[in-house]
């Protein structure tokens, strides 16, 4: 007793160095407490995500020559052909392209539309409006490059009480000739829920009891190895989504991924490279380690993100702030929204996230024009990779109602002090 008393007392002295006071640090000890059997329902989920990941890369036989680099046109590269194979078979899809090439998830959701939209096409949202850094590659902006610059037309459906308004899109889908609904399963910047695997599902049934034909693309971004299906399982053509979130484990630079049905792959590709060389070209340039590295952790780092997310949601909410999704509520991707309804707090706690990260912690977060965003972003992001939104960081609009956007955290541990000296933060402001 002695003994765990003694450790406890260095644990506070240790957290007080941090700038935790021992009262925060008890307080933040009995949340966890609490948490240990939600914890315990990830692990088993992180558990069967990691046997999935591993009977892929033993099923296509990823050995250590599949490591080697190649350059130029990227010819006969086995490690960049295996990579795409271990992802269409954890997808349970046709074909993939897994590519450094890609710069964002913006990126590779942008080559998708334009690989498989032409002039005359519709594009129709069925989950409202898209993430912020699509309004230009649709035309919500003057551009010469979006797709309306190319004729290509949308349509929106919005969300009814956080799930898909059903009436409305049996009346545009039998009206009108669709080539392809996409569905943004996290929330992005806005307030509502992310859209789970269910929803995801029931939809897909609807949409093809009243047209085969229509692409049915998945914005799948931040939603990665959280539950046990993904959108491929439940009916959706393509899915897609970036390396520097979930599946890249935090060890992968860059990259994208795109999945889904081998003839709409195979366009897809010839967009990111050239009409008749699709998917054969794309030199890895010593990208296939730390892709496939970061794909095997990927289960692991994923579950500590989800766990950083669910005690930032209880702790918040034992403190009286409102946050979604709250703790004990289902879980579909990585992000938690912690509702300020001020600037001055939202502005505080994002650059105390900052100021207490493992890189940069000198820099200081100011809201800041940034490209593809209507309203000034504040950002936190003190990370191995920039802009990787799987280890820690948070962000945010400076618009109404003032939500701090947080996700990621490599390790779990690590998410727990960041935050609770994120709090001192805000309570003694």
């Amino acid at each position: 007793m002695q003994t765990e008393m003694r450790t406890k007392q260095i644990m506070k002295e240790m957290y007080a160095q941090l700038g935790i006071s021992s009262e925060v640090y008890d307080f933040g000890h009995k949340i966890e407490e609490s948490l240990k059997e939600r914890f315990e329902k990830f692990d088993k989920t992180a558990e069967y995500n990691q046997m999935k990941v591993l009977l892929a890369m033993q099923k296509n036989k990823v050995a250590e020559a599949h490591f080697n680099t190649t350059t130029g046109y990227g010819y006969n590269d086995l490690g960049r052909e295996i990579i795409e194979k271990v992802y269409a078979d954890i997808f349970k899809s046709e074909s993939a392209v897994v590519r450094s090439q890609f710069i964002s998830g913006t990126h590779a959701i942008s080559t998708c539309l334009f690989a498989l939209l032409r002039p005359g096409d519709i594009m129709l949202s069925i989950s409202g409006k898209p993430y912020d850094t699509l309004d230009t590659i649709i035309g919500f902006n003057d551009n010469p490059s979006s797709l309306k610059a190319f004729n290509i037309d949308y349509k929106q459906i919005d969300l009814i009480d956080n799930n898909f308004d059903y009436n409305n899109i049996k009346d545009i889908l039998s009206n009108n000739k669709i080539k392809l609904i996409e569905i943004q399963r996290s929330k992005g910047y806005s307030t509502r829920e992310s859209i789970s695997i269910d929803k995801i599902e029931e939809v897909i049934k609807f949409i093809r009891s009243i047209d085969k034909e229509v692409i049915i693309m998945i914005d799948n971004c931040y939603c990665e190895l959280v539950n046990k299906k993904e959108p491929i399982e439940v009916g959706a053509d393509i899915c897609v989504g970036s390396l520097i979130k979930n599946l890249g484990g935090a060890i992968a630079s860059n990259g994208g991924y795109i999945v889904g049905r081998k003839d709409l792959i195979n366009l897809c590709a010839e967009r990111l490279n050239v009409p008749g060389q699709a998917k054969e070209v794309g030199p890895s340039m010593g990208q296939n380690k730390p892709i496939l590295e970061g794909l095997y952790m990927a289960p692991m780092i994923v579950n500590n993100a989800i766990k950083t997310a669910i005690y930032t949601a209880y702790l918040f909410e034992k403190l009286g702030y409102n946050v979604s999704p709250k703790y004990n509520e289902e879980r579909v991707d990585i992000v938690e929204n912690i509702i300020f309804n001020n600037e001055e707090d939202l502005i505080t706690y994002v650059k105390a996230i900052q100021a207490n990260s493992k890189i940069d912690s000198n820099a200081i977060a100011m809201p800041s024009e940034m490209p593809g965003y209507d309203d000034k972003i504040i950002m936190a992001s003190g990370s191995f990779t920039q802009g990787s939104s799987i280890e820690l960081s948070c962000d945010g609009p400076l618009r109404s109602p003032y939500i701090a956007y947080q996700q990621g955290s490599i390790s779990y541990k690590y998410g727990k002090i960041i935050v609770e000296r994120a709090i001192e933060y805000l309570l003694n402001k």
